[in-house]
């Protein structure tokens, strides 16, 4: 479904064949991403013109000659910066796709990236032949093929070792129950000295675990968990408004204004795919 609006148009659909695979194409004159993070993996391929990235501390450009690449859960965002124009096709791999994809490779699990910009002329190729390819949906072989031949080589070329190899074991288990805690109740308010309590440490310490484990304030972090929410509600047939109010939102048009800040589309748009 393609979201109507003359300065940005995004043409968002779930994949007919793979469970768990989503892709947009966009054309984005002034869209502004919020800081915001994927459950799943994020590869885009720019087109035309393009846009500021900043991840990792950094700030990058996506442009024709880089394909971007996020890990699940890593914290991005991005803004037009001084381009006019960013037309761009992205694929998303939720769980579902990356166990399927993982057992086509002969993996276990799949790797990580250290960085998100590579400059690899053949896997831009690839992976728009396989945008395309899905997006055109005629041919299963030619799709499937693509999809494993193109992840394939992404992750061999460029993909690493586990991500959270140098987290300390002491703060995995301190941010699980803190988002243990933050799921169980999704729809109420929670306060940060709540939280402090439950971790037996001081505000300061609570807010300074969730930066260094997920880039995220504990705020900003509740509002990605209350999105992920949201998104399984509205794939399940909810309604936007009773997702936004069993998901902890004030009200449909807080939900509406977060979802398009982080993915660039509308609940309705989402909610259309996912049903299809």
């Amino acid at each position: 479904m393609a979201r109507r609006d003359p300065l940005n148009i995004a043409h968002y659909w779930r994949d007919r064949r793979l469970e768990g695979l989503s892709l947009m194409r966009a054309d984005f004159q002034t869209q502004q991403y919020a800081p915001h993070r994927h459950e799943g993996f994020v590869v885009a391929v720019t087109e035309l013109g393009g846009s500021v990235i900043r991840s990792r501390g950094q700030v990058g450009e996506a442009k024709a000659s880089v394909l971007l690449v996020f890990n699940p859960d890593e914290p991005h965002a991005g803004g037009m910066g001084a381009s006019r124009r960013w037309l761009y096709r992205s694929l998303y791999l939720e769980r579902d796709a990356i166990d399927l994809l993982a057992q086509s490779l002969g993996a276990s699990s799949l790797p990580c990236f250290t960085r998100n910009e590579f400059p690899d002329s053949d896997l831009i190729d690839g992976f728009l032949a396989l945008h395309r390819a899905l997006q055109e949906g005629r041919d299963a072989l030619r799709e499937r093929e693509l999809l494993v031949a193109t992840f394939g080589a992404l992750f061999a070329r460029h993909g690493a070792g586990a991500k959270d190899a140098t987290r300390r074991p002491q703060d995995r288990v301190r941010l699980a129950t803190a988002l243990d805690l933050m799921r169980a109740r999704i729809a109420e308010p929670i306060s940060l000295v709540e939280l402090a309590t439950e971790l037996a440490l001081t505000e300061y310490q609570v807010i300074q675990l969730f930066k260094r484990m997920t880039g995220f304030t504990p705020h900003s972090y509740l509002n990605q968990l209350r999105l992920d929410q949201a998104r399984r509600r509205l794939a399940r047939g909810s309604s936007i408004a009773d997702a936004a109010a069993a998901c902890g939102f004030y009200d449909q048009s807080a939900l509406t204004s977060h979802f398009k800040r982080c993915y660039g589309v509308t609940p309705l748009q989402f909610a259309i795919a996912a049903r299809n």
